[in-house]
């Protein structure tokens, strides 16, 4: 339990932002052709040693159903809408023709219609741009109506498995969850990790949970879980997590960083700028880290072994998963 309060919300100017992504960023460190950044520190020692982590076979799915009932309601100047499943061929076609489907092998069929970030899943590198720019110095006419010729999803494909770790702040601080608009800063991290006896290290994959996505479900209603005021990591967590090479940050919320954000306006997401943009680390959003959280903290152990590859959908700027833990 936290012998303190959670941080205060911090404050970061444009100036702010642009000095903490220039010190983060990775741009031409693998390479000028490499699209995929942070996760090159995943190596096939360290997906072996994450294989070691596996004790009790407990496997967890961390994400929400893909389904009509989800967190996107079509808001105001977003596509996103939930997925809408859709059956080709079903029992009915069978039963209406059953004097023919009765006899031998017969089949149902269905499809699905989403837009690819509207339930749990990764942002790509080339989600965002920032003045002009995307991950390892991208323009955006690297991005056209026929999708993403650079830094798509497709790209970290092979590079998604590995050790994660779950920081669970809600918790740490003891509250079922942490209030929208509460920023997660540096210390906080640092201390919730000490208290778990956990260390973050190169190649983690770093899931937080802030109990946001917990009390949704509480409330039996989304509400305005999508695009409205969230928890989330402050801008300051970068400074926690970036010197210890992470390949990837997720959270239970549906921006990662707290919202409203603390960089000022005219940076929008600062967050997804230093991380995407220039640290090329990898951005998990609307995961469900609920029962892994129960189980971590039932037995102490918060690392596991996380397989999260993205669907491998040609030149897409995001991808949905259903990312697994391992225990």
């Amino acid at each position: 339990m936290a012998q303190r309060p959670i941080s205060a919300r911090r404050s970061y100017s444009a100036a702010d932002v642009r000095e903490m992504a220039s010190r983060y960023r990775t741009w031409g460190q693998w390479g000028p052709d490499d699209e995929r950044g942070s996760t090159n520190y995943v190596t096939t020692e360290s997906v072996r040693a994450a294989a070691g982590l596996v004790q009790t076979g407990q496997v967890f799915s961390l994400s929400i159903p893909l389904d009509r009932t989800g967190p996107n309601r079509g808001r105001p100047g977003s596509a996103r809408v939930n997925p809408q499943h859709v059956m080709y061929k079903h029992g009915g076609d069978l039963l209406a023709d059953w004097d023919n489907a009765r006899h031998g092998m017969q089949s149902t069929d269905d499809g699905v219609y989403m837009p690819l970030q509207a339930g749990t899943q990764w942002d790509a590198f080339c989600h965002v741009f920032f003045d002009g720019e995307t991950y390892n110095g991208h323009g955006p006419q690297t991005v056209t109506s026929q999708g993403a010729s650079h830094n798509a999803i497709t790209e970290v494909v092979e590079t998604t498995t590995g050790r994660g770790v779950l920081l669970d702040v809600a918790r740490y601080f003891d509250v079922p969850w942490l209030e929208p608009e509460q920023a997660i800063q540096d210390v906080d991290l640092a201390d919730c990790a000490q208290a778990q006896g956990v260390e973050i290290g190169e190649g983690d994959f770093v899931l937080v949970r802030t109990g946001h996505m917990a009390r949704r479900r509480q409330e039996e209603f989304w509400g305005d879980y999508a695009a409205g005021p969230a928890p989330g990591l402050g801008l300051s967590a970068c400074d926690y997590l970036l010197p210890r090479m992470v390949a990837g940050i997720a959270s239970d919320t549906w921006g990662l960083e707290v919202v409203p954000c603390e960089s000022l306006p005219e940076v929008k997401f600062g967050m997804h700028v230093v991380l995407l943009v220039n640290a090329g680390v990898l951005i998990g959003e609307i995961w469900d880290l609920d029962a892994l959280a129960t189980a971590c903290a039932a037995d102490g152990r918060y690392d596991f072994m996380l397989c999260a590859p993205p669907l491998p959908v040609s030149g897409a700027v995001g991808a949905p998963l259903n990312p697994i833990a391992i225990r």
